[in-house]
């Protein structure tokens, strides 16, 4: 999964030659920009929605699917607080997630994470914000008012000498 700016054929074609298999079958619904997939080196099946009688979730139920679980996890796990410019990396962690939901063997899930974590550089916080700071500046600190003197505090005073 990824983010594209628009639906035009300039956008959509690029997307799917870098996700999709030469020679693999791309099953698309009745948009324009798709008729020209068939020419990359696809197979290209096109069911127009309009001209079926059954329901979109039903002529292609794999796509709503998906869409709905991405949904309902960008509401339940992000709070629906999600940011334009960390929009990419959810699609990769939800792509993540959905590719392993029924893996028989997620013990090694943790073992191929540690063994990731030991030959990849250290990402830093300015390395995962977009924009630490967005006005350039840092926040001014609040000033505090002068504590009164130490004679204003009697319960300070030194305590009287011992016997």
């Amino acid at each position: 999964m990824q983010h594209i700016s628009d639906v035009t054929k300039d956008s959509l074609i690029p997307f799917v030659t870098d996700v999709v298999q030469p020679g693999a079958t791309v099953h698309t619904d009745g948009w324009p920009a798709y008729m020209t997939v068939g020419q990359y080196g696809f197979e290209h099946e096109r069911t127009v929605m309009r001209q079926q009688s059954d329901p979109a979730h039903v002529v292609m139920p794999g796509v709503h699917r998906v869409a709905s679980l991405l949904k309902r996890w960008l509401l339940g796990t992000h709070q629906g607080s999600v940011s334009p410019e960390h929009l990419d990396a959810y699609l990769n962690e939800f792509t993540f997630r959905f590719n392993r939901r029924t893996s028989r063997r997620r013990g090694l899930l943790f073992y191929r994470l540690l063994e990731q974590s030991v030959v990849t550089d250290p990402v830093t916080n300015r390395d995962l914000v977009v924009s630490p700071r967005p006005g350039g500046r840092r926040p001014a600190l609040p000033l505090r008012s002068p504590a009164p003197a130490f004679a204003a505090r009697p319960w300070r005073a030194a305590a009287p000498a011992g016997p």
